[in-house]
């Protein structure tokens, strides 16, 4: 009987280190699923190759144009797209979300220009939980829709009573603080409304068309930047200093 309970003790010493071993290994695997909140980013569009210090993946032709803020990358509104494997908000409670872009007239009724998407760490597919940038086109102009969701909670703001003309430089700007997303226009805002958006995941973004290559864009982006905090207007990006034009230097 001694012996026998010698025995036990020793398999249960043995089992007590290992049953902790494994519970470690799984949480680090649960703690890598996690993303946690980078710092801000601030993404150039001057190139095709790499944008933000991310190689990127492309579809179509997006060219590198010139304009009055520098250079820009121009996409033609049929298959022009742009992928990063990086989703530049994920882990965050609360973001502000910048991008200086052009709507150029001639394309489709609705358009996707800025896709950030979260993917399944056991998959490597796309959840549903995702934030967007989008364009309506209404009677030769335009008006943006923005779209954020984490689970079942999601949020759209679409205001179609503010038009903008085609083919200016705007800041489009998304700012949610943990209980409200609201969107703007430069400085104007468009629209409001309560969310419970809890943190995605790492995952990846596209630009020019949404994630699943559908809704294409046409017109150009200069830069975006990704802020893991709630910024008040008088924080928003500013437009850059414009240089002369190319046939002025």
């Amino acid at each position: 009987m001694e012996l026998a309970y010698r025995i036990l003790s020793a398999l249960i010493l043995l089992a007590v280190p290992l049953a902790l071993a494994q519970s470690t290994s799984q949480s680090s695997v649960q703690s890598s699923a996690q993303a946690s909140p980078a710092a801000t980013q601030t993404w150039r569009f001057d190139r095709i190759d790499n944008i933000g210090g991310y190689a990127t993946h492309v579809l179509g032709h997006p060219q590198v144009i010139d304009n009055e803020y520098g250079k820009a990358v121009q996409f033609n509104g049929v298959d022009d797209g742009i992928f990063i494997d990086d989703h530049p908000l994920a882990g965050t409670s609360a973001y502000t979300w910048e991008v200086i872009f052009r709507p150029d007239a001639d394309g489709p009724e609705a358009q996707r220009f800025f896709h950030l998407a979260e993917q399944d760490p056991a998959t490597g597919k796309d959840t549903d939980n995702r934030m967007l940038f989008e364009i309506r086109i209404v009677d030769g102009q335009w008006c943006l829709d923005s779209f954020a969701s984490s689970g079942a909670n999601n949020r759209t703001l679409l205001n179609c009573k503010l038009l903008h003309p085609l083919g200016k430089w705007y800041r489009v700007t998304a700012v949610y603080d943990g209980k409200t997303l609201r969107n703007y226009v430069d400085d104007e805002l468009q629209g409001e409304g309560s969310l419970d958006l809890k943190p995605h995941l790492q995952g990846h973004s596209s630009i020019g068309v949404r994630i699943n290559k559908i809704y294409w864009f046409k017109g150009a982006v200069l830069m975006a930047r990704m802020t893991p905090r709630a910024l008040p207007p008088d924080e928003f990006l500013k437009m850059p200093a414009k240089v002369a034009s190319p046939d002025k230097k």
